[in-house]
């Protein structure tokens, strides 16, 4: 039989990341590929407190329908967690999705025709570029140091660029680099996307795993004119399988991506809206997110001290104040996709730096997560990591 499936189709391959899991699902593999939160900081009692009093209080109304935008409580309860990243907003303002990826696949249907342009950070989330690439777009990368997006360059995008439908950005522990933007940045990118009247996607999955310092201002606080959508997600703070994220824009674009998400899923799933909105009422989430900084801290930094002590000269790489994930580079010979194949020999796993690049090249890179794995094992894994650089090297 012959099938004939749509264009966009010819663009869309397997998510390098889900592929390379696939492999580190053999308990002797250490894996520092995925951006897997701790399972052991689920908190697993608490949540049989919680579903059982959900189903006990309002099952009849948990089990059925709801409205497309999200329950309300658990809205109201994301408006003022977002207080943390200096945003006035209301309910009526958040969209509830399917984990902060539905939202950017929301951001592509909702702006996106084919040949249109995203401009990115280089690198960039392999998710959002995977989201965007469905709907024929083409990436302009804009280069980065240590306090984010290279404003020059920007502008001489934004200036230089037709057809820009919008900048998606990750300012606070970039995934994958783990930077975090400054402030002058901050603010002289808000001025750029004044100027060039271009919506910005605010992707924050992580800006409450902050480990030192104090807690920046998001994009969306120091926009004048409601350019940003900002996404949201309790994944990284809470649990993944849940699957509840949310958009947060002005009404004329969240009425967009109420119509797209009404077309999509109707809803995101009504009992685990409800868990979530209960358990914000019955406990202490800041509690809970300290308890999470705690471990992904104290992880880091064995994790750093380690590539310190047994990495070669000529190996560089970030260091994170909060989020999962560290990059590290290596001199421009290296291919890491070859590095990782046989770093996998050796049961270890990292993610080849290339694929974060859409318009590829790059090769010389990986990501590496440290949320996931235990202490010991972060240490094993890393000396592992090591033999395989210094044989590459």
């Amino acid at each position: 039989m012959s099938i004939k499936f749509a264009d966009r189709m010819k663009n869309l391959q397997a998510s390098e990341i889900r592929e390379l899991l696939k492999l580190t699902e053999r308990p002797e593999v250490i894996s520092f590929a995925g951006g897997l939160p701790a399972p052991e900081l689920f908190p697993i009692e608490e949540m049989k407190v919680v579903s059982l009093k959900v189903l006990e209080d309002m099952g009849k109304e948990a089990l059925q329908y709801s409205a497309t935008e999200g329950y309300r409580p658990l809205r109201e309860h994301i408006v003022k967690r977002e207080k943390i990243f200096g945003i006035e907003t209301n309910a009526d303002d958040i969209l509830i999705t399917s984990g902060s990826q539905q939202g950017l696949d929301f951001c592509g249907k909702v702006f996106l025709n084919p040949d249109d342009v995203v401009v990115v950070e280089s690198p960039s989330y392999l998710g959002a570029i995977n989201a965007f690439k469905a709907y024929q777009c083409k990436f302009v990368e804009v280069p980065t140091d240590k306090d984010g997006m290279l404003m020059d360059e920007l502008d001489r995008v934004l200036a230089e660029t037709e057809n820009v439908k919008f900048i998606y950005v990750i300012p606070d522990f970039q995934n994958p680099t783990g930077k975090t933007w400054s402030v002058e940045r901050r603010i002289e990118f808000m001025r750029l996307a004044d100027k060039y009247d271009v919506p910005v996607v605010e992707d924050n999955p992580y800006g409450e795993l902050r480990f030192e310092g104090e807690i920046p201002m998001s994009l969306k606080y120091y926009d004048k004119d409601e350019r940003v959508i900002f996404l949201g997600t309790f994944s990284k703070t809470f649990t993944p399988g849940l699957r509840i994220g949310w958009v947060n824009a002005k009404k004329e674009i969240l009425e967009k991506f109420i119509f797209i998400k009404q077309g999509s899923d109707l809803q995101t799933n009504s009992m685990t809206q409800r868990e979530l909105s209960v358990f914000l009422d019955m406990y202490d989430f800041d509690a809970h997110i300290e308890k999470i900084k705690n471990v992904y801290r104290s992880r880091r930094d064995i994790m750093l001290k380690t590539m310190e002590d047994t990495f070669p000269e000529g190996v560089t790489w970030t260091y994170p104040e909060g989020g999962l994930f560290t990059w590290v580079e290596f001199p421009e010979h290296v291919n890491t996709r070859d590095l990782m194949a046989e770093a996998i020999k050796k049961n270890v796993a990292c993610v080849p730096g290339g694929s974060f690049y859409p318009n590829g090249g790059h090769e010389n890179a990986i990501r590496v997560n440290y949320s996931n794995m235990p202490e010991d094992k972060i240490v094993d894994g890393i000396k592992r990591l090591s033999e395989v650089i210094k044989e590459a090297l």
